[in-house]
């Protein structure tokens, strides 16, 4: 068993309810994300949000990271639980935001000089030349993102947030169009990142069953509830309390194997 703990509130979505017109999309959306504590780790937190297409996935992720105001309701981050902006959550969209007209290596400038700080030019090359090395970039620095895969671009977008100091990073799909190796370098890197900070907290949002549970140590599936419009948290699993989190070969666990089927059961 791998011992754990939960402390403080990190993040949490209380009431959040969206609507166009007369249409409501989502509906009494909460749920609560809190750090981790596991003795000699930084653990970190990495939770997913699951749910079929057009459910209104998107318009939960803009609302999480602070870009969209919900009609009812509030996202909250941090230790005074204030309510959040725009900026204070790291996005990674499926399109990977870069600057085609820059290098790698300027792209991933943008992030430590957003930061602030009061770091010099040699302390920045030093920490970008670091993650690039730590994250099998350092021959792309150099080049510009056309030049580069879309598993290595995801990659710079990833690392970019990283950089910037945000330890709260919002995922969109992140498996989507990647095979089986790269999705697999992919989950690598997302659970480094998690274990960098112990509050680095990496939210996915996505309809992969399989591949964002077999990171997270929770997982909210987001679907309609009969006779009522939107959608909403339908069904919470605490991995860690069903002792699946953090497991290596996680796939060949007969236990993981019905977790799956039982959000499937729920979408």
């Amino acid at each position: 068993m791998n011992a754990y703990t939960k402390h403080e509130v990190l993040l949490s979505a209380e009431n959040v309810g969206l609507q166009y017109g007369g249409k409501v999309v989502l509906r009494d959306v909460n749920f609560t994300i809190r750090d981790i504590r596991r003795q000699g780790i930084n653990q970190g937190q990495v939770v997913s949000l699951i749910g079929r297409s057009g459910i209104g996935k998107t318009q939960l992720f803009r609302i999480l990271s602070g870009l969209r105001r919900p009609n009812t309701g509030q996202v909250k981050m941090d230790e005074d639980q204030h309510v959040v902006q725009p900026g204070e959550v790291g996005i990674v969209p499926q399109n990977y935001i870069l600057f085609n007209h820059r290098t790698i290596y300027q792209n991933l400038k943008i992030g430590l000089d957003s930061a602030g700080g009061q770091l010099t030019e040699a302390h920045k090359r030093k920490t970008i030349e670091e993650c690039a090395a730590a994250f099998e970039l350092s021959e792309h620095l150099k080049k510009y993102p056309a030049q580069l895969s879309g598993g290595q671009r995801q990659r710079v977008s990833i690392i970019q947030q990283v950089l910037t100091g945000n330890k709260f990073i919002l995922l969109d799909e992140p498996f989507s169009g990647l095979d089986v190796l790269m999705v697999d370098r992919v989950m690598q890197l997302l659970l480094k990142i998690s274990t960098l900070n112990e509050h680095n907290t990496l939210i996915i949002v996505s309809h992969d069953i399989e591949n964002a549970a077999a990171i997270s140590d929770m997982v909210w599936v987001l679907a309609p509830e009969a006779g009522k419009p939107g959608a909403t948290i339908v069904k919470e699993y605490d991995l860690c309390e069903m002792e699946l989190a953090w497991t290596p070969n996680i796939r060949e666990n007969m236990r993981f194997v019905e977790l799956l089927a039982d959000i499937r059961r729920h979408l």
